[in-house]
């Protein structure tokens, strides 16, 4: 993970878990996060997080 800084990732089951653990920690190192995941709720509040500590995200629910 050394080279991620602007780099474009997809993370499905990111609001919860190990996805969640991951958008946080690869947002933290300076990638742009596609967040897909079906709890919209939870969703919304991870990438709340993501961007109010600067990191970039973009997100996708399915019903």
């Amino acid at each position: 993970m050394s080279n991620i800084q602007d780099k474009n990732v997809i993370i499905t089951g990111a609001s919860s878990g190990i996805g969640e653990a991951t958008a946080k920690k690869l947002a933290s190192k300076g990638a742009k996060l596609v967040l897909v995941a079906r709890r919209e709720d939870r969703l919304k509040k991870l990438q709340q997080d993501i961007q109010h500590t600067g990191g970039q995200s973009y997100r996708c629910d399915f019903e």
